[in-house]
């Protein structure tokens, strides 16, 4: 597994993969981003980023998509949108060097925080998260890790 920065033709996999996270998360008709959109925001107006896991076939099959935020609080943070890799690929430690990966990216963007959200019924990814050392809302179940 090869992890790496999205690039232009990534774009209609990381889409195909948010439609079957939507899908995991009962909401398939959500979804309302094109791969067009997804493109420009990634690759021209440079919106928000990714970072794609391939397998030895070069498919993609994981991706992690997060921006820049901002807290009045505690100044610059980085907000995971999406976290996701394909069921079949889970259990290898793939999502934890992905996750790992992102937690780089915002001590390297000197960010104070990193926030993404999480369904309070998916104990997965709850467990994942606690794994990992987040703090979960119990409220929102929000994740975040200060820096």
């Amino acid at each position: 597994m090869n992890i790496r920065a999205a690039k232009i033709g990534d774009e209609e996999a990381i889409h195909g993969l948010i439609s079957e996270l939507a899908l995991y998360e009962k909401a398939p008709d959500e979804v309302t981003n094109t791969v067009e959109r997804l493109r420009v925001d990634l690759f021209v107006d440079r919106v928000c980023e990714a970072l794609v896991v391939e397998n030895d076939s070069q498919e993609v099959v994981g991706f992690a998509l997060y921006y820049q935020s901002y807290s009045t609080w505690k100044g610059r943070c980085l907000y995971l949108e999406d976290f996701y890799v394909k069921p079949e690929f889970r259990r290898g430690g793939i999502g934890s060097r992905l996750f790992t990966q992102v937690v780089e990216i915002a001590k390297k963007w000197d960010a104070k925080r990193m926030d993404w959200q999480v369904l309070d019924w998916n104990e997965p990814a709850i467990e994942f998260y606690r794994k990992h050392q987040a703090i979960l809302d119990p409220e929102w179940v929000n994740g975040r890790l200060f820096f």
